[in-house]
Formats: structure tokens, sequence, C-alpha cells
């Protein structure tokens, strides 16, 4: 544990925001994993950041075993961690996890356009695909980069599922998390955010003309281009690095 996180730990308390209420239809531990999973990518939970099952547990209203599923979901996709005596800490991003999360999610993403050029895009996929692009692009003359970055995830997960692979989504969704948060930091360029889009749409037309050699090659420049601002977001949000 770094030094950084070791001073942290004494003084971040849980923020004072709101969770939605649980569906008593639903298991409770996966609604507690999502909402504290939005909330530490959002960063409404920093890294650093204290978080008590007892106090989870209360604001949700929830009992002691859902909220423990949600922290081990948590830990297993490095999103927290948990130093004996002291408790659950949301854990402080890595240049070398992003780095590394990195190079895992552009295999697979790089392998899903391959497949779905070869394959061929159903029209009912490039329908929805072409439908998040237009809520993407609202989104970002809006100003409403948070809704911006859903659709962003939309994009990725809804490629990953066109590939006909059950396993594609989940294991897009897990890698890419130590980036996800980083993410946060950039999207109030909407200069930043206009060329995203564009670079989705790039992906998306050579897609569609089953371009293999043109999609990968745009999906390979889009998902790098975080990792060429990498430096300047370190250093300008250092105490949320190790």
């Amino acid at each position: 544990m770094s030094e950084k996180l070791q001073a942290d730990e004494t003084t971040n308390d849980l923020p004072a925001i709101s969770f939605p209420p649980l569906d008593l239809n639903r298991p409770a531990g996966e609604q507690i994993f999502a909402a504290l999973k939005s909330a530490i990518l959002r960063t409404d939970l920093p890294p650093g950041c204290l978080v008590s099952e007892n106090e989870i547990g209360q604001r949700f209203g929830a009992s002691r075993t859902p909220v423990r599923e949600a922290f081990t979901q948590l830990r297993n996709d490095g999103l927290i961690v948990t130093r004996p005596s002291r408790g659950n800490y949301v854990s402080l991003l890595s240049e070398e996890r992003i780095r590394e999360g990195q190079f895992i999610r552009e295999a697979l993403e790089l392998a899903n356009v391959e497949r779905l050029c070869q394959n061929g895009l159903s029209d009912k996929m490039a329908r929805e695909l072409t439908s998040i692009l237009d809520a993407q692009e609202r989104c970002a003359l809006n100003g409403d980069m948070l809704a911006f970055q859903e659709q962003d995830d939309r994009f990725h997960t809804t490629l990953a599922r066109a590939t006909g692979f059950a396993r594609a989504e989940t294991l897009l969704v897990r890698e890419k998390a130590a980036l996800d948060r980083l993410r946060v930091f950039s999207l109030g360029d909407t200069d930043h955010t206009i060329r995203l889009l564009g670079e989705h749409r790039a992906v998306l037309d050579a897609i569609r003309e089953r371009d293999a050699a043109a999609a990968m090659t745009a999906m390979r420049v889009h998902l790098r281009s975080i990792l060429g601002t990498l430096s300047s977001l370190i250093q300008a949000n250092r105490d949320y690095f190790e």
C-alpha cells in the first residue's frame, strides 16, 4: 500500500451522495454493486475514500450479506482494496494497471471489430449502434458528459455483444474498468468528446463496409487516444494516483 493511501485512510469518509432505492424484486447485492461501481467510476466516491460496509448497508437499508457480496465484486474488479484493521477503501488509480487494462482491452476490441467485418453486421445491430451515436452526439452538444460516457460504454459493449460471443461483453466491461475512472477527467473538454464521437463513427462506417483493416485501424486510434493524455491527466489529478 502506498504512503498516499495510508494518509488518505484517516481523512476520507464516505461522501454524502444519494444512492437509488433498492428494487425488492431484484437481488440486492447486484444492485448495491452496480450503484457503488457507478459512483466510483464517476469519482463521486473518489480514490482513497473509506467505504464502510455498515454505512453502505444503512444507506441502502440492506443487510450485511448483500453488502458483502457487492464488496467482493468491487474487490475482484480492483475498485476497492481492503486493509486489515482499517477497512475498505476505493483504490487509487495506477498507471501500470491503466496501461495493462488498455493492452487487454485493445486486443479484445480489435478482435470484436475484425469478427464483425468478417461476419457482417445485422440491420438491427447497425440501427442500434447508429442510434447510440446519435444519442451520444446530443449529449456532447448539450454538455451532458456523464450521459455521453454512458452512451460511449453502450457503443463498445454493443459491438462486443454483436459478435455473438456472450463472454466478449463481460470481459470487455471488466477489463476497461481500470480506464473508466481516468476517462472521467477528460470529459470536460467538448472538443475531445466531439473527436471521440467522430472516431466511433469511423469505426462503425468501416464495419458496415466490412473493411477489417480500416475498422481495426480506426479502433486502435480511438483506444490509444487516452494514453496520449495520460501523463498530463496524472499530473492534473496527482492525489488520485499511486
